[in-house]
């Protein structure tokens, strides 16, 4: 390791004198290295070996390196350039408050992020103001204990995705427990005698190379090439988002996130900093308007989206359709699995995705690792390769997590359900949602609260959607004639029914281990 050799600067340096009488050179000495880092380095042995630097891989390396846990970490990255992604963009208040959880609240600053206050959600040019709620309860640590703080009004954040992975990747970079490695995992390896997951090999600057770990975590992503390997059930699809970046737009309602809904699918807007707004358009699956014989996609945006979005906003989305730079992303279902491979854990988006339309991937993801360092703390799991401990331990961290990502699982799922409605009975439940926001009081900050990640009852989601169910059939049996009376009521019966179709099969996939 090279020394450091002090020299006093130019402007201080005292008249040339002869070189018996120069002072001697001061030399730094490196900090000898431990034995855990030398066998890291040197021999690719770790107590955690961590596969993805997204949001929840590096999180929970640095996580996993810091006091009280002070584990040894390899978090491998197939590149470690600035990603550009179209979606993770938007952290709601329950993720903010785990990112402070964490000590990884700095990560916000510095990257042009912008404050999010709550929603605006546009029915056919009627908009209804949705803020997060008054005194949400957070729990702080202090240095004793976990407190319980009121925040008169919490707050999520929005930034550019590739800018906040940047910055978590430098904090991974600067914890002395933790190696950052650019290199694409190809295979796991595995003891032949038990079938215990040892490492993984990969390819590192062409070259074939192995690292092991006493626990595996693969955390690749929505993407993951390991995903068919260990989870059983399928990832559902039906849609996709397209976005563009606008310049310099007027949104309806600054520092909210905003849900246009109309004849189509729904369309989000929020900004992603001072001067860019990103604009997310669902596009379902085998859309008539958006296929290849109708002028494809960017024709869809054009003549079907831009009439439908708030006027405010149309130069800047014309400007960028006329730009060009359209790009796309699956709109993704799998539910939550059990981990239950030796030696191995699969988390983030590579066991467990939802609808992004409600943003709440990254608090799920942030949420994940606050549960895990309690879950596989140093007295409660002091040995990683303990793996019979750590699968029991896992087991518990897919309960107790349900508080929370059944609820945004579930919210994601039926709200975008109703917001893309393609039949007259999710059309009258889409309605029902409207008015059920214009009624304020607990009728919008329930909902919020769900969204937020702040309410984490799932009994709460339950009551909230079947008052809009409710409602809905209120508003149908009310706008119709008494001598319709025997159709409407059939009409109602309907609604009600879709919104068991809606919901119970998300409600039992959460359910299955």
């Amino acid at each position: 390791m090279p020394y450091i050799h002090d020299t006093p600067p130019p402007s201080s340096r005292s008249p040339p004198t002869s070189i018996s009488t120069l002072p001697s050179p001061i030399i730094t000495k490196p900090p000898e290295l431990s034995p855990t880092t030398l066998r890291r380095i040197l021999h690719h042995e770790s107590d955690a070996l961590i596969v993805g630097a997204g949001i929840l891989g590096t999180a929970l390396a640095i996580t996993l390196a810091r006091p009280p846990h002070s584990r040894s970490v390899t978090l491998l990255e197939k590149s470690l350039k600035e990603p550009d992604r179209i979606v993770g963009e938007l952290l709601q208040p329950g993720g903010v408050s785990a990112l402070k959880d964490l000590g990884l609240e700095g990560c916000l600053e510095g990257i042009d992020s912008v404050r999010v206050k709550g929603y605006e959600v546009i029915y056919y040019g009627q908009g209804v103001e949705i803020r997060y709620p008054e005194n949400a309860v957070r729990s702080q640590r202090s240095e004793n204990a976990v407190v319980r703080i009121k925040d008169l009004r919490p707050e999520g954040r929005s930034f550019h995705h590739g800018r906040f992975i940047r910055r978590l990747r430098e904090v991974a970079m600067r914890e002395q427990n933790v190696s950052v490695v650019e290199s694409t995992v190809t295979e796991v390896v595995k003891c032949q005698h038990t079938g215990q997951i040892l490492g993984v090999q990969c390819l590192t600057n062409g070259e074939k190379d192995v690292y092991f770990g006493q626990m595996t975590v693969l955390a690749d992503g929505y993407a993951s090439k390991f995903r068919k390997q260990y989870i059983s059930r399928s990832v559902v699809s039906k849609s996709r988002f397209w976005g563009l970046e606008l310049i310099d737009t007027v949104l309806p309602k600054p520092l909210h996130g905003h849900v246009v809904l109309g004849d189509g699918a729904p369309v989000l807007l929020y900004q992603i900093g001072s001067r860019e707004t990103r604009a997310l358009v669902d596009v379902p699956e085998g859309l008539d308007t958006a296929s290849t014989k109708n002028g494809g996609v960017k024709r869809h945006l054009r003549e079907v989206v831009l009439p439908s979005l708030p006027e405010c906003v149309r130069p800047s989305f014309e400007r960028a359709l006329d730009e060009g730079k359209l790009r796309s992303m699956p709109n993704s279902f799998l539910p939550p699995s059990v981990n239950r491979f030796p030696g191995m854990v699969m988390l983030g988006d590579a066991m467990n995705m939802r609808h992004p339309l409600t943003g709440g991937g990254m608090t799920v993801a942030f949420n994940d690792v606050v549960l895990l360092k309690e879950l596989l703390s140093p007295e409660v799991v002091p040995d990683l390769g303990n793996t019979k401990l750590v699968l029991k331990q896992m087991e518990r961290f897919h309960w107790r997590r349900k508080g929370l990502t059944s609820v945004i699982n579930i919210l994601a799922q039926a709200l975008y359900s109703l917001f893309a409605a393609n039949d007259p009975q999710l059309k009258a439940l889409q309605l029902g949602c409207f008015r059920y926001f214009q009624c304020g009081g607990q009728c919008v900050d329930g909902p919020v609260g769900l969204l937020a990640g702040i309410i984490r009852r799932p009994l709460v989601l339950f009551y909230h959607f079947f008052s809009v169910a409710l409602l809905s059939m209120w508003i149908v049996l009310s706008g119709s004639p008494i001598y319709k009376t025997p159709l409407t009521l059939m009409s109602g019966a309907g609604i009600l029914y879709k919104a068991c179709v809606v919901l119970f099969p998300f409600i039992l996939s959460e359910l299955k281990s």
